[in-house]
Parts: C-alpha cells; structure tokens; sequence
C-alpha cells in the first residue's frame, strides 16, 4: 500500500479510499515504503464496501485486465479520458493484487479500463496505480470548458438500479434466479447515459407508478397488496400518487 500511495503522489492524486482493509495501512512499514507520500497514507479514508467509497463519486471506472461475461469489455485509457475530464468527482478503482476486482465490484463503475501491455497483462498495484493515473492525468493536460453538467451520484444510480430490480420483479419481466443477469444488462446501458439528479428521479417517477397501478389492480381484483419495495432507506424517493414525476 505504501508503493500505491506513491505511485498515487508521484501522479498529483491524494484522495486515497481503501476498502476493508486487510492490513494496517499505517504500519511502519506501508509508511516506509510510502517515503514522501506518507501523508497520503495518513489521509486515507476506510470504507466497508465499495457501495459507500463511491457514493458520492459522479463517475467510477474500474480496473481489469480480462473480459468479464455480462459486463463491458475494458476500454484503451484514451478512450475514457473525455468522460473523466467531464466527471466532477471521478474515481479509479483498483483490486488486490491476487484477484483484482470482482464483477460485483466491475458492476459499481460505469466503465472498466485495461491498461494495454504485452501479452503477459499482470501488474502489481503500484504500477497499475501508476500507469493509470498517468493516462488520466494526461487527459487533464490543455484548456477545457467546465463541466456543463452534472451527473448522478453513484448513491443515486444504486438506488435507481434496485427500483428498477423491484419494478422487474413485480411485473413479471424476470424472476429471481435471472434478477443479477437481466440487471447486469440494463445497468450497462443506462450507466453509458449518465443521467443526471433530476434524469434518475424522472426514471423513478414512472417506476414509481407502475408499482402504484399495480397495487391499485390487485386491490380492484381482491387479490393481496404487493410487498413493500425492497429498498434500503436512502434508496427512497418521496412519496408520488398517480401521474407525479414527470415534472422532473
């Protein structure tokens, strides 16, 4: 973790996250190989689960070096530079060294990158860090316009994607044992719009009246209310009647 940090320093990034850590990043020896970039080391910030190190980001791109099934192919740096230039709060995201992300992980970020090497494509975390915050950081280099707008967090993507695997469920459209696939599909597709705040409460807007009219149906039909949304508290959006949302 110390390299990674100074690798990340060497590179002009600070904002360190680790994820259940399995080692104290605060050894004797993580500082010691984190030389000058110790205070990096110092500022990181641990986080449970990737889900909250990224809550607030507006943009994750993961890191891999295999084609996953049911996720997008990893993209040249190049290519991803506009996105990061545009994001206001973007992220890399890196795995141990053994494994590397998982696809559940892969599934938090709107995009992957592969960083392009020889056939032999495994590198240790420093040098990934490294050679991938270079390629970034090149996308930085000349005058650009601001941003123009803003995109959803990553908190309010999730939590459009599980309103979406509720309204899927209760409608029919794929069952349980399909649920993680079919999601999986449409989570690569939405992700590549980049919504913005009021785009994914305009989403669940009408989610939100497809539940209703369902509910409404089963009660004219004397037939049991639907289960409540399983959703975790801060997936909530407020309460709509009928026709409400399409305002946003």
């Amino acid at each position: 973790m110390g390299a990674a940090a100074r690798a990340m320093l060497n590179m002009g990034a600070s904002d360190l996250r680790l994820v259940a850590p399995r080692g104290d990043h605060l050894s004797s020896e993580a500082v010691a190989l984190a030389v000058h970039a110790a205070d990096v080391l110092r500022g990181a910030k641990v986080y449970p689960t990737l889900e909250l190190a990224l809550a607030e980001r507006d943009l994750s791109i993961g890191t891999t070096a295999r084609h996953r099934a049911d996720l997008p192919d990893p993209l040249h740096p190049a290519s991803l530079r506009p996105l990061v230039r545009a994001a206001h709060a973007p992220a890399l995201v890196f795995g141990p060294e053994e494994s590397g992300l998982s696809n559940e992980d892969l599934e938090l970020c709107q995009a992957s990158v592969r960083v392009p090497t020889s056939e032999y494509a495994s590198l240790n975390l420093a040098q990934a860090v490294l050679l991938v915050c270079y390629e970034f950081l090149q996308g930085q280099d000349g005058p650009h316009e601001p941003p123009s707008r803003r995109a959803a967090s990553r908190a309010e993507m999730d939590g459009l994607y599980a309103h979406l695997r509720d309204t899927m469920l209760i409608t029919g459209y794929t069952d349980e044992v399909r649920a993680t696939h079919t999601l999986r599909l449409w989570r690569t597709w939405i992700d590549r719009a980049h919504l913005n705040i009021a785009e994914t409460r305009l989403f669940r807007g009408l989610l939100r009246q497809v539940r209703w009219k369902i509910g409404e149906a089963r009660t004219a039909g004397g037939l049991p209310p639907l289960p409540p949304a399983r959703l975790s508290p801060d997936q909530e959006v407020p309460d709509q009647g009928p026709g409400e949302g399409a305002e946003e």
